[in-house]
């Protein structure tokens, strides 16, 4: 277990962390959310040991072991190949199997009445035990699936670490982290580098982690799938939430009602005191009564509403009307010295259409993007915007393009020529730059304030067809909500590259996949595409009766492929079959648990909805039995969710042992 404890950080009048305490125990899931800047990296790297505190502020138990991955790393690794840097979380392992071997070598030289041989056999017996429970004949194949489920193919396994990118170097640092298997992982936005493909394998990989996980994630949908458990950071508190990021939000909306509610009937009872104390104090006969009511009050423990962070919203404004046809690409090509990137490209989008455009990193989506906007020229084909069609353009590095001699809200200016200065400093709070920040100079904008002012001032650029590429990657989930909402009700045509699943599902009714030199139209949004996709593999999979497995090792191809499907087909089914005897009574536990928690948390609606009606605080006994009531149903709630945590926890500790053999 890690513990902090009284954490307590404040630059000049700012409270960074205000009395924080928290614990993290074995098996947690933990989501840690807030706006930018309230914390959430500094609170991590002080709990990873790379931001030191206070003595005693951070206590880890013996033998729980910890590891961090940043936003972006400044390590140096040391030359290598790929594999031999992945294979590296093994090292102490891989020591223990260099050691073994000395020691054999060493016994085959000494005679059998030799005194260190006594002592030899006694070291080696304890370092095999430690080889046969750490697994370690399988570290090759544990090695190859987690480069792969990353990205990585095998021609890359043996390419100098030097030669790949800053990008494919942060996957390298995560999958070392994934197989050192630790008691604890600290992952500071691990899917910033990850496309779409790689960020399923890593959320299935995550959901059987034995270990305990801590999440900083934008990534609403990542979140929902990994954790259990959400911390907020807010204003320099730490509040704690059961459940995902979904459920904190419900929660969290549940709590502040409920206080608002409390607040509300102790304001009246506090004035219908003080009518009373001003009504008789004066009186003789009830002036006593009367400082007893105030010496009462003084000893209320008064009822305080927390403070909120600042909520902004944001509308497009009406984007000029285009004609049916706003985007026709015709047999396009594109190559870069050898490679050819683009071939034979034809699709069509028409006035409303908002597109998703997804594929794995390196495939060519930004290439695409660039060509759409005619930021570089094309090699064939052709690119032809309707009548009536003003796009407008928001590139990764489009934050180096920015005046910095202006101010945040002159920059904004020059783009929004219409729009009044009430509603700039709406755009600009939307992404973050509220008060005395418009006033900023750009040359004083970190990279990530710099990203999302040229993300506003594309938006505040008239136009009916935004061509966005990567536009959440320095906005928060408020921010992110704010710009989905506003991408939801626009009226013109949206193109983006965007990992952010939960973003583009709320938006998006078509996407592009590029994918080895071609774009594939899919209709509907990012789910509806994934679930197309697994549809045609299991189609193609009935149609040959092939099943996709993983690439075997090389050391072991001979031995599968001599394996006929038949044989595969048998052990699958045998171990459906040894899950059902091992884990059948759990998961009829979880169903159970399901039902039951949906069944209270539709009675804890009602009561919430009864408890929000004010007239019910006039009558303090049916106030006092509906308390009762919700506080009945919340302590069932809490038990049948942990129930069924309990019960998921068994099954997936099943799933994980069945998946290891």
């Amino acid at each position: 277990m890690l513990s902090v404890s009284n954490l307590d950080i404040q630059y000049g009048e700012k409270h960074l962390f205000k009395s924080v305490s928290a614990a993290v125990y074995p098996q947690d899931r933990i989501g840690l959310v807030g706006v930018n800047g309230a914390g959430k990296s500094t609170l991590m790297k002080i709990m990873a040991g790379e931001t030191s505190s206070d003595d005693g502020v951070v206590s880890c138990a013996k033998h729980f072991s910890v590891s961090y991955l940043p936003q972006e790393s400044s390590e140096v690794l040391s030359e290598g190949t790929l594999y031999n840097q992945a294979e590296g979380a093994f090292s102490e392992l891989l020591a223990l199997q260099q050691e073994s071997e000395m020691l054999n070598n060493q016994l085959n030289e000494l005679g059998p009445q030799d005194p260190k041989v006594a002592l030899l056999l006694e070291r080696l017996g304890s370092i095999q035990h430690r080889l046969e429970d750490s697994d370690i004949y399988s570290i090759r194949s544990k090695t190859e699936k987690v480069l792969m489920g990353l990205g990585f193919s095998r021609d890359d396994f043996n390419r100098p670490v030097s030669t790949f990118s800053g990008g494919w170097v942060m996957r390298l640092l995560l999958a070392r982290m994934l197989l050192s298997c630790p008691s604890l992982l600290l992952l500071d936005e691990p899917t910033n580098h990850l496309d779409l493909e790689s960020l399923t394998w890593v959320e299935n990989y995550l959901q059987s982690h034995k270990g305990a996980l801590v999440i900083i994630s934008h990534d609403r949908t990542f979140l929902d799938r990994i954790t259990t458990k959400t911390w907020e950071l807010s204003l320099g508190r730490l509040t704690s939430y059961k459940g995902n990021y979904s459920r904190y939000l419900i929660e969290k909306e549940e709590r502040r009602q409920i206080e608002k509610a409390a607040y509300d009937n102790q304001q009246a009872q506090i004035r219908q005191t003080m009518r009373f104390v001003e009504r008789f104090k004066a009186k003789s006969t009830k002036a006593r009564q009367a400082q007893s009511k105030l010496k009462q009050l003084d000893r209320l423990e008064k009822i305080e509403l927390r403070e909120d962070e600042h909520q902004v919203r944001f509308t497009f404004p009406t984007a000029p009307r285009s004609g049916r046809d706003v985007l026709k690409v015709k047999s396009l090509g594109k190559s870069y010295d050898q490679n050819q990137v683009f071939s034979g490209v034809d699709f069509l989008l028409n006035r409303g259409d908002k597109v998703a455009v997804v594929g794995n990193n390196g495939a060519g989506k930004s290439t695409l993007m660039k060509l759409l906007a005619d930021k570089i020229t094309l090699d064939e084909g052709s690119i032809t915007y309707g009548t009536g069609v003003l796009p407008t353009y928001f590139g990764q590095h489009q934050a180096q393009e920015l005046p910095a001699n202006y101010s945040v809200l002159e920059t904004l200016s020059h783009s929004g020529a219409d729009m009044t200065v009430t509603q700039m400093r709406s755009l600009l709070g939307a992404f973050l730059f509220r008060g005395e920040d418009v006033d900023k100079k750009v040359s004083v904008l970190s990279g990530g304030e710099k990203s999302r002012l040229a993300l506003a001032k594309m938006i505040a650029t008239p136009a009916n067809c935004m061509i966005l590429d990567e536009p959440t990657n320095h906005l928060d989930m408020k921010s992110q909500e704010v710009l989905q909402e506003a991408m939801n009700q626009y009226d013109g045509t949206i193109i983006v590259v965007s990992h952010n699943r939960y973003f583009l599902d709320c938006f998006v009714n078509k996407v592009l996949e590029v994918k080895d030199g071609q774009v594939t139209e899919f209709l509907g949004n990012i789910s509806e595409y994934i679930h197309q996709k697994e549809n045609r593999a299991e189609q193609q999979e009935t149609q040959t009766g092939i099943v996709a497995y993983p690439e075997p090792s090389p050391e072991r191809e001979n031995d599968s492929s001599r394996e006929n499907r038949k044989e595969q087909r048998r052990l699958e089914a045998r171990k459906r079959a040894e899950r059902q005897e091992k884990a059948g009574k759990w998961i009829t536990r979880v169903s159970e648990s399901e039902k039951k928690i949906e069944a209270l948390e539709i009675l804890k609606e009602e009561l919430e909805a009864t408890m929000a009606d004010p007239e019910l605080y006039q009558d303090q006994k049916a106030f006092s039995e509906a308390s009762k009531e919700y506080d009945d149903c919340c302590r069932r709630l809490d038990r049948w969710i942990d129930r069924w945590e309990e019960a998921q926890q068994k099954v997936d500790e099943i799933d994980q042992e069945l998946a290891d053999r």
